[in-house]
């Protein structure tokens, strides 16, 4: 049914008549702002004294375009726009304020397209102008991974993400998974009260598929004073969550019966597992420098992990010790402190078309490295004690229109009186090629090892998760390489802002515990950017595995979800240390 809805939808799309125009969604809303205010563009403003600031909104869609869905929704309101600018009258214009000023807009999701231009005002003097424009805010925002037609995961949130314009965040949270589904709700407020503190909350119940029966909850509280700029000194967050519930690893649409060493060799045991972690932490940010920002954090914080085999999986003594030893995270409780040290150079580009199109991709170039420790000390809460170190680096440049990004991190647990263990080494090398026949070469290479892994971590690669054309969750291990090759067209522009571009895709890979052996699979697929709705792409990718063409069946070729394929990548690249 989903894949019958998007080819209506492709369908609508290609029958209306193309936007042909060269300007993109922000240089339209730029000329829209100008004429509603009569103003022209400076185009010497630096040195010159800001007069006033004017901040022009504009509805979901243009003016051009039928009025019905505006009816629905209430306009951003002024004020949620002008506290986010940081250039105020009297300020001298600095074209780095208004660059920081688009990026701290762009990531309120409520706004799908905001431009900061300079323009001209009496006696010498420069203004400001700001447009912006809505994203749909009362929506059914939805998360899916469609694998033939297995419908692995499906995430529907009735969100009013803009209530009554002043940017809060109100929803009701369904998520359906192979063995579960849960309800909850969450609310978040950026700016509360009007300031720069910040509030979070959200809980669901998970009830089974089958029985009906509550299995478990989930939650988190967040309050915080974030860093929303890059001269801000200070920052603080509390963060305390909640996951109690059973769980399932799934292969496909089965539960994964793992082959339990008996004599007979054809014993399995189900993945399933009960699981209970609770943590509360609080972190403290002081940030310096100017050409290179350094943020020195301090955090401290306990948390409880506990796994145990599943009571209704009718296990005896031994299976039970040899699934918790071997496939189960480690269950252990800490109180601890860590500190973090980061550094990055403060340079920014805006680019466009790498993986959201025609909308405005903000990317750090230069260096960015953090380094951080963590110590486990003993406490009433418990006896455990260990160190852990790790770092991260990560080093972009942009030149000729290539933009090419090496990433690597590591990091290991340092126990008294036994071995090194979790330790892990994780890179990413991606290039954005030049433009070449109007489209452009995407390229990733990675890589995830451990070793000595007290968690008992298993990678599950195929279909969406990065090898498309083979069946979900195929191949299994506890290391990861991948390399994913792309050609991606260029867009073709249609009614109400839509793009949708092509793909060719090659991706090798392979998930193991000790020898890669790589699977191969390659196809053609298609992206779909609604910009009103979302920033990130629809992807549609049909694949055959090279390796054993005939394998996988025509409808288990095609996989569908949100986000470009190089998402995809370990959870350490960018951190100093393991959640």
């Amino acid at each position: 049914m989903a894949v019958t809805g998007f080819a209506l939808l492709v369908s609508a799309l290609l029958s209306a008549s193309p936007d042909t125009s060269a300007a993109g969604p922000e240089e339209r809303l730029v000329q829209w702002g100008l004429s509603r205010r009569d103003l022209d563009l400076d185009p010497t403003p630096n040195g010159k004294a800001i007069d006033q600031v004017f901040v022009e909104r504009e509805e979901i869609f243009p003016e051009e375009n039928p009025k019905f869905f505006d009816i629905l929704h209430i306009k951003t309101r002024d004020s949620v726009v002008r506290r986010e600018v940081l250039l105020k009258p009297g300020d001298t214009w600095s074209a780095d304020r208004a660059l920081e000023t688009e990026r701290n807009l762009r990531r309120i999701f409520i706004l799908s397209v905001a431009k900061v231009v300079p323009v001209k005002a009496p006696n010498g003097k420069v203004s400001v102008l700001v447009v912006t424009q809505d994203r749909w805010s009362l929506r059914l925002s939805n998360s899916f991974t469609l694998i033939g037609t297995l419908l692995q995961f499906l995430q529907l949130t009735l969100v009013e993400v803009n209530f009554n314009g002043w940017g809060q965040s109100l929803s009701i949270d369904t998520t359906l998974r192979l063995d579960t589904f849960a309800l909850g709700q969450s609310f978040t407020e950026r700016r509360l009260f009007g300031s720069r503190f910040s509030f979070s909350e959200a809980a669901n119940l998970v009830f089974n598929r089958q029985t009906g029966a509550v299995e478990g909850t989930v939650g988190q509280v967040l309050v915080g004073y974030p860093i929303i700029t890059l001269d801000q000194p200070w920052g603080f967050l509390i963060d305390g969550a909640w996951n109690v519930r059973k769980r399932r690893i799934y292969r496909g649409a089965s539960v994964w019966q793992l082959p339990y060493p008996d004599t007979s060799g054809s014993e399995r045991v189900p993945f399933q597992f009960d699981q209970k972690e609770l943590g509360l932490d609080a972190t403290v940010t002081r940030r310096f420098g100017d050409g290179v920002k350094v943020d020195l954090t301090l955090n401290a914080g306990a948390y409880v992990r506990q796994y145990t085999p599943m009571a209704e999986s009718n296990l005896g003594a031994e299976q039970v010790r040899w699934l918790t030893a071997n496939y189960l995270p480690r269950s252990e409780n800490a109180t601890f402190v860590e500190g973090i040290a980061t550094a990055f150079t403060n340079e920014f580009r805006i680019l466009k078309n790498l993986d959201t199109y025609q909308l405005s991709e903000d990317y750090q170039l230069g260096f960015r490295a953090t380094a951080g420790a963590r110590w486990a000390f003993p406490s009433p809460l418990t006896t455990q004690q260990f160190v852990e170190v790790g770092g991260a680096a990560r080093y972009r440049f942009y030149r000729w229109d290539d933009l090419f990004t090496v990433s690597a991190s590591g990091g290991a647990r340092f126990r008294p009186g036994t071995t090194i263990a979790n330790e892990r080494f994780a890179a990413e090398v991606i290039n954005y090629s030049p433009t070449f026949e109007g489209g452009r070469f995407v390229t990733r290479l990675m890589v995830d090892l451990r070793w000595n892994d007290l968690n008992n971590r298993q990678v599950l690669l195929g279909g969406s998760q990065g090898l498309r054309g083979t069946f979900a969750e195929q191949f299994t291990g506890r290391n990861l390489v991948l390399a994913n090759l792309e050609y991606r067209t260029r867009p073709l522009a249609f009614v109400l802002g839509t793009y949708l571009g092509f793909v060719l895709f090659y991706d090798v890979g392979s998930a193991f515990d000790a020898t890669p052996l790589l699977q191969h699979t390659a196809g053609f697929g298609m992206r779909l950017l609604l910009p009103y709705f979302n920033f990130e792409v629809l992807r549609f990718d049909f694949g055959v595995h090279i390796n054993n063409f005939a394998q996988t069946p025509g409808l288990d070729r095609l996989n569908a979800t949100w986000g470009q394929v190089n998402d995809l990548r370990p959870d350490i690249l960018d951190r100093a240390l393991p959640p």
